[in-house]
């Protein structure tokens, strides 16, 4: 095991850990979590999921599902090319170490601790594209179950109510981990801050966590949807 990682190190790396879980816990679980911008968007998936139920032609509901599942397909492919990037770096490592050498003289450069932080930035698009595979599919069960909600005619049935649920439900976590995936990605940004040493890596990683946070509860989009609620 090298040598490179400090304990200061170590606490940097925990800190872009609690950032980054903390963010989403903040977003998906918190009691704040009914004011961001994400709850406000699952209540518009199950209105659509509901408006839905009412047409007779739903052409325009498919393509919409299209569309999203276009998206996560998109940013799945995104990961898969990062991952690979990331194993060409790996066959790089002395010319990548001495351009970060070059950038900070905080960093040792120790090949071994280059590699291992190269390795971790590929365990993030893992992370991402298993997210974005997984929404990828939720998607395409949701479609199915849009597909199988009853005629019009039965708009006020339980059938329609259970059908209804079951489709938004499916499309909420299609959604949900489409976030999280999309999260890893800004999140991976912070994380290059390591390549530098342990403060770039604490600056970074906080900047990213409070830049994701302000979009879920304070920016314009967010007000927008408090407003005309």
């Amino acid at each position: 095991m090298t040598t490179a990682f400090t304990p200061f190190d170590i606490a940097a790396f925990v800190w872009f850990l609690a950032m980054w879980f903390g963010q989403a816990w903040l977003t998906e679980h918190s009691p704040w979590a009914k004011h961001s911008l994400t709850h406000f968007i699952n209540i518009g998936r199950h209105g659509w999921v509901r408006q839905t139920a009412t047409r007779e032609l739903r052409m325009v509901d498919t393509a919409i599902v299209a569309g999203l599942q276009n998206g996560t397909a998109f940013f799945a492919s995104t990961s898969l090319l990062a991952i690979g990037g990331g194993f060409t770096l790996l066959n790089s490592v002395d010319h990548a170490v001495g351009v970060v050498s070059a950038l900070s003289d905080l960093t040792a450069t120790d090949r071994t601790a280059f590699e291992y932080k190269v390795v971790g930035l590929l365990g993030i698009y893992a992370y991402a594209f298993f997210k974005f595979g997984w929404a990828y599919r939720m998607f395409n069960f949701g479609s199915i179950l849009l597909g199988a909600l009853p005629p019009p005619a039965e708009a006020e049935t339980k059938e329609m109510d259970k059908a209804v649920a079951r489709a938004s439900s499916i499309i909420v976590v299609a959604g949900t981990n489409f976030n999280r995936g999309l999260r890893a990605f800004f999140m991976s940004i912070g994380y290059l801050g390591c390549f530098l040493g342990p403060i770039p890596l604490i600056a970074s990683s906080t900047f990213i966590a409070v830049v994701l946070a302000r979009r879920q509860f304070t920016s314009n989009a967010v007000k927008a949807m408090r407003r005309y609620e």
